[in-house]
């Protein structure tokens, strides 16, 4: 394991506990754990570990700072703004990607070289809390879930959930895609 990159991933996530609140331990873990599992689905090494690294930061927190179900949008204007403050603003295109397709159900095929896909099934194997596993080890999914616990993170999901259906009933799951 790439602890230097994972606490590149700390580093991008840490300064949100504030917007993040109670569901920051929960989001950082997740962060984590989809960060590790596409790392190992991809072989990841060098740029692809740190594409991951800020893409994992950022996939969900649209949740907490636009205070919306409907995240895909105010997540990727988050990415793209760190990478061009960070002059890497040709990774954009890839990593907004790997946002807006990181809850589609069927397989991303497009650009068969960016880590889309990768990033997909590493956040269905943390969101189904290992049911799913794309061909990972089960007891290497379990031994990441150790290390990195829920910590409420799936039952916060529930609490989001049902507040975004009372708002929105007939749209209850907008960021999800077929």
């Amino acid at each position: 394991m790439n602890y230097q990159t994972l606490s590149t991933l700390d580093a991008l996530v840490d300064p949100w506990l504030p917007v993040i609140g109670r569901d920051f331990a929960g989001y950082r873990n997740h962060c984590r754990r989809v960060f590790l599992f596409c790392c190992a689905l991809s072989n990841a090494e060098g740029e692809s570990r740190q594409k991951i690294a800020i893409a994992a930061a950022y996939h969900d927190l649209g949740i907490w700072t636009d205070r919306t179900f409907d995240y895909l949008e105010p997540s990727k204007r988050l990415a793209r703004a760190y990478l061009a403050s960070t002059g890497k603003p040709e990774w954009a295109d890839e990593i907004e990607t790997m946002i807006e397709e990181h809850h589609k159900v069927t397989q991303w095929t497009h650009n068969s070289g960016w880590l889309v896909d990768s990033f997909r099934q590493a956040d269905w194997i943390d969101v189904t809390l290992g049911a799913m596993t794309f061909g990972l080890d089960r007891r290497y999914i379990l031994e990441i879930r150790r290390r990195y616990p829920n910590a409420g993170f799936h039952p916060a999901l529930v609490r989001l959930t049902i507040e975004r259906i009372k708002k929105h009933p007939k749209d209850p799951l907008p960021m999800m895609k077929w």
